[in-house]
This record gives structure tokens, sequence and C-alpha cells, in this order.
């Protein structure tokens, strides 16, 4: 196992190469159902890694799983309130390899990746709908509300199922399962007046 540490563009990130089988041919019948079965592994991953990651103190805030091309990605994106360091990645990298080690619930070439959820991160579950409550956000929706399938505004905050976000003077609520992606919008000139102090 070769073990690579980057830090990118904002983000500290521990990369784990990690090798398995994976088919010679290519039927494409098989591809019918494969958004399905991906996202059945990804319901899995999670049940499994989530309470790993949690015994550590970390949060398991995203999974993205990839692995349609050759050697695929298998990437978690953690967090603590104090932030995210390159030792938090390679300490969570570490332990999530012994358990993948054990378990071996992926049968084919994949990277490990372990990383912080950056500036820019995605609002995954519905509590960071509450936490991030102010923010400015961009959202992608599955259905168009209000005329729209893409919104950038403030996030108001959730009320139950449904979030709420101010664009402009109009206000949109929106079910929270019709979010397609939804990401905060890091104010850019903050993070380099901080950087400059």
């Amino acid at each position: 196992m070769n073990r690579r540490l980057d830090g990118v563009a904002g983000r500290a990130e521990c990369v784990d190469f990690r090798v398995g089988l994976w088919p010679i041919f290519c039927i494409p019948e098989m591809y019918s159902g494969w958004n399905g079965w991906m996202s059945e592994t990804r319901e899995q991953l999670i049940k499994l890694l989530e309470p790993e990651v949690e015994v550590l103190g970390y949060e398991l805030t995203e999974l993205e799983v990839n692995l349609s091309h050759g050697r695929g990605t298998l990437r978690l994106f953690i967090d603590r309130p104090e932030g995210i360091s390159l030792d938090d990645c390679s300490k969570v990298s570490h332990q999530v390899s012994a358990l993948l080690d054990v378990e071996d619930p992926i049968a084919s070439d994949y990277n490990l990746e372990v990383s912080s959820p950056g500036a820019d991160r995605k609002l995954v579950k519905p509590e960071h709908f509450d936490r991030f409550a102010g923010s400015m956000i961009k959202a992608r929706f599955r259905r168009i509300v209000a005329g729209r399938r893409r919104i950038r505004g403030q996030l108001l905050g959730r009320d139950g199922d449904v979030i709420n976000i101010k664009a402009g003077e109009e206000t949109i609520s929106v079910d929270i399962d019709n979010v397609d992606v939804a990401r905060l919008v890091p104010d850019w000139n903050e993070f380099l007046q901080a950087g400059t102090a």
C-alpha cells in the first residue's frame, strides 16, 4: 500500500492506494442498474465507516464513491469544530484503512482519500442546514421550484424537511429531498484578509 499526503485548495487530503479485482470485460447491460448499485454501496460504506470516524472525534460530513473507471476513488470528508489538519486526515485514513482491510467491502481497485470539506463545503445532512443558517449558498434542485432549477442566496435555515433560501427579495422554500447539491459560497475576500492578518 502506497500513501501520499497532499494539501490541495484549502483542503487537507490523504490518499491511500488500494488494490482489488476489476473485470477485464465490459457488458453494456451491466450498467443499467449502475446508479442504484453505487447509491446502495455508498449507504453501506457510510454505515460501516461513520461510527469509526465518530469514535475518533470527527464528523463524516460526506462520502463519495466513484468506481466506474479503472482505479476508483473512495473519498471521505471529515470535520470537527476546531477544523481539520493534515494530521487529522492521516489519523482517520490509517483507522479507516485498517477497517476496510478487515471488512473488504469494495472488490475493485480504489484510492482512499480523506479530506476536510473545504470552504465551499457541501451541505448534505439536515443539521448542516441548521449549522450554516445565515451563510450564502448555491443549490441545484432535482425538480424546478418557483421557476428555478438553481439558486444562489442566503440560507435562512431549516424548518423540518424544508429549507428556506433568500434570493434577492424573494424567499424560496424547498424540500430537502429536492436538493440535488447545496454548497457554501465562501467570501474569498474574507479568507484573503484573514490570511494576511
